[in-house]
């Protein structure tokens, strides 16, 4: 297991920085396991107002329900770790915001929490342009509570390549 150093992600969100300058694009993200984590590597770099909107980091079912609208029953019948409320956070974050990308994020960063069904490192990520389909993966991460939310942020970024 690689783990992306504080420089590897930097360069990931200038990269992405770039691509969203490129095609006049504003992010916004939507953060359970990483707690702001990629609002904060994206808003490291310099200029980060011209394609960055804003962030939430939501970790508990209230604010998920209040900030980005995920349904009480999603949490319910699902729980907060899981495709429904990946897809769920993601499209919230794109009505509630100006943004044109969102990411969101929903996992297990540990050392608790896990179940069988849901093991520490558990993550669920979610991308959607606006107007678009969102996109939602399940990564199963390892290492302790850094390694995870560092592997989170790094796909995260990845992932709206795709995009």
């Amino acid at each position: 297991m690689s783990l992306p150093d504080d420089a590897a992600l930097e360069r990931l969100a200038e990269a992405t920085g770039r691509r969203l300058l490129a095609a006049r694009d504003t992010l916004v993200t939507a953060e359970s396991c990483t707690g702001g984590w990629i609002a904060k590597v994206m808003t490291d770099i310099a200029g980060s107002s011209a394609w960055f909107d804003c962030g939430m980091a939501v970790y508990s079912y209230e604010a998920k329900q209040a900030l980005l609208g995920v349904s009480p029953l999603t949490l319910e019948a699902e729980g907060a770790v899981s495709r429904e409320t990946a897809l769920e956070m993601v499209s919230g974050a794109l009505v509630r915001s100006g943004a044109s990308v969102a990411v969101a994020v929903t996992g297990i960063a540990g050392p608790g929490g896990g179940t069988p069904g849901k093991p520490v490192g558990t993550v669920w990520i979610a991308w959607k342009r606006r107007g678009g389909y969102p996109r939602a993966e399940l990564f199963r991460f390892e290492g302790d509570r850094d390694a995870v939310r560092r592997q989170t942020v790094e796909a995260a970024l990845r992932g709206l390549e795709d995009l």
